[in-house]
């Protein structure tokens, strides 16, 4: 599908509680009027995700998911075949040795589904730099052509695009053949307004002081040497922990009582406490 301009995608995504910037607003224009796959990369917890099934919800996508990891092979991205059901077919004699590479026994995965799919569909392929190599040229070539040859049936190709948007954490760095064919965003921790403005959005009832609060002493947290930084979900999870418990303001005693929401690792709890020891 193709957007109208930035300014509609921005005031689409803000109708589902995702707040753009300019530069995501115009990224995700333009590549839906180039018909061109999203590279979207950054610190895991900035809202990569997030930003792909906001945008099939604003714009009521088929959300189709591929959730990467070592070792995800052909089978799992693209198709594979039934095979109980094909042993099965066999045993009764209901069918040849060739018929059972049917269509009927054709189990579709993401990339295939989202191939052959009609209607308006945003195909996410969820942390691209967890595949091996080997993998990501196989998805980048079915990508390039919008097409995939399954043998005992023949070439599928896509009637229309999907919109693809590929995120990254920077586990490995990716070959310069994805990068060359796909847009690239990259997303940060937002800054300290940003965050504000997305935790006042996110979090009802919560003040516009505690929201500038919280989004600074995250903004803190985040220039120290931690395991985990927390992320924009888990600085969303302490704000509402922080609105429940009835905190107009951050002091000591509530922020030490409700860390573990915001930090997930005892040394980074450590550390935390000596920043509000003064230490």
């Amino acid at each position: 599908m193709h957007f109208e301009s930035p300014e509609a995608v921005a005031e689409a995504l803000r109708t589902v509680g995702y707040l753009p910037s300019a530069e995501i607003a115009t990224t995700l224009y333009l590549a839906s009027r180039l018909e061109k796959p999203v590279l979207v990369e950054g610190p895991a917890g900035t809202g990569k995700t997030e930003l792909a099934k906001a945008l099939a919800r604003a714009y009521r996508m088929e959300l189709i998911r591929l959730q990467c990891y070592e070792g995800l092979d052909e089978a799992k991205a693209l198709f594979e075949w039934n095979y109980r059901k094909q042993l099965l077919a066999l045993q009764a004699e209901q069918e040849s040795v060739e018929s059972v590479f049917g269509e009927s026994f054709l189990l579709e995965r993401p990339v295939l589904h989202a191939l052959r799919a009609t209607g308006d569909r945003l195909l996410l392929i969820d942390e691209v730099d967890r595949l091996e190599i080997e993998t990501e040229a196989l998805l980048l070539e079915v990508l390039a052509e919008f097409q995939v040859t399954v043998p005992e049936l023949g070439t599928i190709v896509a009637e229309t695009r999907p919109l693809v948007i590929l995120t990254s954490n920077g586990v490995r760095e990716l070959s310069e053949a994805l990068k060359r064919r796909a847009l690239f965003l990259y997303l940060d921790y937002p800054d300290e307004e940003r965050e504000r403005q997305i935790i006042e959005e996110s979090v009802p009832g919560i003040s516009s002081g505690l929201a500038r609060a919280v989004a600074g002493f995250v903004a803190t947290l985040r220039e120290l040497s931690l395991k985990k930084p927390p992320s924009i979900a888990e600085s969303l999870d302490w704000a509402r922990s922080l609105v429940v418990l009835s905190a107009s303001e951050l002091g000591e005693e509530v922020v030490q009582a409700t860390l573990p929401t915001l930090l997930k690792y005892r040394g980074d709890l450590a550390t935390a406490a000596r920043l509000l020891g003064g230490e």
